[in-house]
């Protein structure tokens, strides 16, 4: 019998909401091995300590310090962490690990694009071009052996994908469209914050970020890419009182007459035919259907009455938002099938 050794993992900022996830969806993955998990304020502390959900797949790991050294050779390691502080872990660790697959905005956008929507220059512009885009339904070809990953926000994620399919066809004006976005609190990650209160985020809905929410230039620039010119989105977020899960509503202009709602629906199913994590639905698509999945739902109507295209776009914010996401990237470029270990179906009731 041949034994085939696990391929061997870190995930740096392990005690956040992503990280956890991130430890969920790789215990379950039977060639990824997670050997180290490190944290900041949390280091010294049991994983089960935080997440006691953890404890089948992870009696005695320990969240240890962030020591660059310790991660040397490793097959894989997952950054979790704030923006900003990947650009200055990964000059030192890039060429110190196989794959380096990162959760945060750094490696996501070009240098000008990031100044602009994070009000600070990029500290390591030299390295954007080794990093992959990674949302393998729009981009898989870019996901190939030798390449690192910056794994899309939650809020680009719904949005380009419910989006693409227009743009991609050019069915769409790739000015004038607009995204409402609604998020679970569990989007703001764990830190203590008073808008994630209990107090403060039950029993009301709110917007956020007006018109400077910095994963517009991430949509922006995905949907450029997908349509092969600029594009421009108006992109509001709002706060909902859910734990988890993520609902954009997209509205666009149509770029040419004659279209149907069952038409556009069509194209959708066209364009996501071959997808696992996609399914384009007739009934507009709810949060709790694709809870602890790394599925997307999609649907898409047109509307004679005010020439409008709506398109409504589903998923979990920290698996295909997050966690989910950046494994099925990860299988991509170390050559493993796409859906190992990554859930399809939701959690109903």
């Amino acid at each position: 019998m041949i034994c085939v050794m696990a391929l061997r993992v870190g995930i740096v900022g392990a005690s956040g909401y992503a990280g956890a996830e991130l430890l969920r969806i790789l215990a379950a993955h039977p060639d990824l091995e997670v050997v180290i998990a490190t944290a900041g304020t949390q280091a010294g502390t049991p994983v089960t300590d935080l997440y006691p959900s953890l404890a089948g797949a992870y009696p005695t790991l320990m969240l240890e310090p962030l020591e660059t050294g310790a991660l040397e050779g490793l097959d894989v390691v997952f950054l979790a962490l704030p923006h900003g502080e990947s650009q200055r872990l990964v000059p030192e660790l890039l060429d110190r690990v196989g794959h380096l697959v990162d959760l945060g905005a750094d490696f996501r956008l070009p240098a000008a694009t990031y100044e602009r929507w994070y009000g600070e220059p990029h500290a390591a512009p030299e390295l954007l071009d080794r990093f992959a885009f990674g949302l393998p339904e729009l981009f898989r070809d870019r996901l190939g052996p030798g390449r690192s990953v910056a794994a899309p926000g939650c809020y680009p994620t719904a949005a380009a994908l419910t989006l693409a399919p227009l743009l991609a066809t050019h069915l769409a004006e790739p000015i004038g469209i607009v995204v409402n976005a609604a998020s679970g609190v569990s989007g703001r990650g764990r830190a203590l914050s008073a808008p994630s209160l209990f107090a403060e985020a039950n029993e009301t809905v709110s917007a956020y970020a007006l018109l400077t929410h910095r994963h517009t230039g991430e949509i922006e620039h995905a949907l450029g890419e997908v349509h092969g010119s600029p594009v421009s989105v108006l992109f509001t977020p709002h706060l909902v009182p859910i734990t988890r899960g993520l609902l954009a509503t997209c509205y666009a202009r149509p770029a040419n007459p004659g279209l149907t709602s069952a038409g556009l629906l069509d194209t959708y199913r066209d364009f996501y035919a071959d997808e696992p994590f996609v399914t384009v639905l007739d009934d507009p698509p709810t949060t709790k259907a694709t809870l602890g999945s790394n599925s997307a739902q999609l649907t898409v109507r047109y509307d004679d009455r005010t020439g409008t295209i709506l398109a409504l776009g589903a998923l979990d914010n920290l698996v295909k938002g997050a966690a989910g996401q950046a494994v099925q990237a990860a299988n991509l470029v170390l050559g493993l099938p796409e859906t190992t270990a990554l859930p399809v179906l939701g959690i109903m009731p």
